[in-house]
C-alpha cells in the first residue's frame, strides 16, 4: 500500500480546500523570506561597506544623514567642510589614514565622487578595463554603472549639478572615461570616480570665466593619494578615517564635535541605531507573518478532522484489508505535510519573486545590493517549520485515525 500515492489521492478529491490551505500557507512563508532576504542583504552590504571606515568626518548635521550620504552614497550630504580643517585633523596622533571626498554631481543618477586612489583600495576594487582616473577629468566608473548606461573607455560625458537626474548639466567641463571598474559587490559598483580638483574645476567654472580662463593654480598636479593642495577656500564634502588604536574611538569623536566645525559619525553605532529603528516595524511585520501560518494551521487541521467524519468508512476498510494503526495515522500526516510542503514551496518562489520585482522596482535597492536571487541558510529553517506545521496540524486526526474501532464504523455502516 502506498501511503504517499493514497494522501495525494485524497487532498486531491478536495481542490478547494486544499489550495486555501496552501495559499494561506504560502503567502506567510513568502512574508517571512521576504523580511529575511532584505534583513540579511542589508545587514550584509551595509557591513561591507562601513569596513575599514572608523569614523566619517563633515558637516554638522544628522550623523545618520553623514554616513548614508558619504559611506552608503543613498542620501543628501550634509554639507561641505574646509580643506584646511580637514588637513589639520589628519595629523592627529590618533588617526591612522583619512580619504577625503567630493560630492555635489551626478550623471543620469549615478554620483560623481571626488578623492584618490586609496578609496579604491579600501574596497578592494581592481580595475576590468583600462585605468584608475590620473589627470583632472578623468573619471573611472563602477561596473554597475558601465552596465546600466553603455558606458566604455574613451567615451565622455558631462556630469549635472546636484544628485538628481533632471538637475542641470555642467556643459562646460567634459568627463572621459578612462577605466572600468570589476565588480565588485561593494558600494564602488555604483559610482564614478574622479579626483577632486575635477569637482572643485567643475564647480568653479563661473568663477574662472569672471577672470579669464588661464590655469588654475589650485589644480596644477594631478595626485593619486593624500589630500589635493588647494587655497584657503577649498572644500571637501567629507572623510572617511581609520583609527590608529581603539583610543581614537573615546576620544577622537568628542573632540571633533565639541571644538570644530564639523561633525564626527560612526558607521557602526549608526548603523546599528538605524536597524534598531527599522526592527521594529519588521518584528510587527514577522509576527503577521506568523499569524497567518498558524491560521494555516488551523485551517489545515479543520480540513483534515472534518474530512475524517467522511473517511471512517475508507479508515476501516483499510483496517480490515490489513492496514495497520500505525499506517493509518502515518497517512494522515502525510496529508498535512504535503500540504504544508507545498505551501512553503510556493511561498519560497513567492518570496524570492516579490525581492526580485522590488528590487527591479526602486532605484535605490541596486546602490545597496538588494535583490531575490539569492538564498540564506535561514530559509531552510523556515521550510523546516512550514513542515513542522503541517505535522502538528495533523497530529489530532490522526491520532482520531488511530483509535478507529473497526466493528464499530462498518455497524454503522
Amino acid at each position: 500500500m502506498n501511503l504517499f500515492s493514497l494522501s495525494w489521492n485524497y487532498i486531491r478529491s478536495k481542490p478547494l480546500n486544499t489550495v486555501l490551505n496552501i495559499l494561506l500557507m504560502s503567502l506567510g512563508i513568502a512574508i517571512i523570506l521576504v523580511l529575511l532576504l532584505l534583513n540579511s542583504q542589508l545587514e550584509e552590504n551595509l557591513g561591507k561597506n562601513k569596513r575599514g571606515v572608523d569614523l566619517v568626518v563633515g558637516a554638522k548635521g544628522s550623523p545618520l544623514q553623514l554616513i548614508l550620504a558619504n559611506v552608503y552614497h543613498i542620501d543628501f550630504p550634509t554639507g561641505n567642510i574646509k580643506l584646511t580643517e580637514a588637513k589639520a585633523l589628519t595629523r592627529n596622533r590618533l588617526i591612522k589614514s583619512a580619504i577625503p571626498l567630493a560630492l555635489g554631481d551626478n550623471y543620469r543618477s549615478f554620483r560623481i565622487v571626488g578623492t584618490n586612489h586609496d578609496y579604491v583600495k579600501l574596497y578592494q576594487g581592481e580595475v576590468d578595463q583600462g585605468a584608475l582616473w590620473k589627470n583632472n577629468l578623468e573619471v573611472t566608473v563602477g561596473a554597475n554603472v558601465a552596465k546600466r548606461l553603455g558606458l566604455k573607455v574613451g567615451d565622455d560625458f558631462f556630469g549635472a549639478h546636484g544628485m538628481s537626474v533632471s538637475d542641470l548639466e555642467h556643459d562646460e567641463a567634459r568627463y572621459e572615461v578612462v577605466g572600468v571598474l570589476a565588480a565588485g559587490n561593494s558600494v564602488l559598483d555604483n559610482l564614478i570616480l574622479t579626483n577632486i580638483e575635477s569637482v572643485w574645476k567643475v564647480h568653479a567654472h563661473e568663477e574662472e570665466e569672471e577672470h579669464g580662463h588661464e590655469e588654475d593654480p589650485v589644480l596644477g598636479s594631478a595626485y593619486e593619494t593624500g589630500f589635493p593642495d588647494g587655497d584657503e577656500d577649498a572644500e571637501i564634502t567629507s572623510m572617511l578615517i581609520q583609527f590608529r588604536s581603539a583610543m581614537g574611538a573615546v576620544q577622537l569623536p568628542r573632540m571633533i564635535n565639541a571644538n570644530t566645525n564639523m561633525q564626527a559619525a560612526s558607521p557602526a553605532f549608526e548603523t546599528q541605531r538605524l536597524f534598531s529603528l527599522l526592527g521594529i516595524g519588521v518584528n510587527m511585520i514577522r509576527s503577521f507573518a506568523y499569524i497567518i501560518i498558524v491560521i494555516a494551521g488551523l485551517s489545515i487541521f479543520i480540513s483534515l478532522y472534518n474530512a475524517l467524519k467522511d473517511r471512517k468508512y475508507d479508515l476501516a476498510i483499510m483496517r480490515s484489508l490489513g492496514a495497520s494503526r500505525s499506517k493509518l495515522f502515518v497517512h494522515v500526516i502525510i496529508e498535512g505535510v504535503i500540504i504544508t510542503l507545498l505551501g512553503g514551496l510556493f511561498g519560497f518562489v513567492l518570496g524570492h519573486a516579490l525581492v526580485e520585482i522590488l528590487a527591479g522596482y526602486y532605484e535605490k535597492s541596486e546602490e545597496v545590493g538588494i535583490t531575490g536571487l539569492v538564498f540564506v541558510n535561514q530559509e531552510l529553517i523556515v521550510l523546516l517549520l512550514s513542515i513542522g506545521v503541517g505535522v502538528l496540524s495533523a497530529l489530532l486526526p490522526a491520532f482520531n485515525a488511530y483509535r478507529t474501532d473497526i466493528s464499530k464504523v462498518l455497524a454503522q455502516d
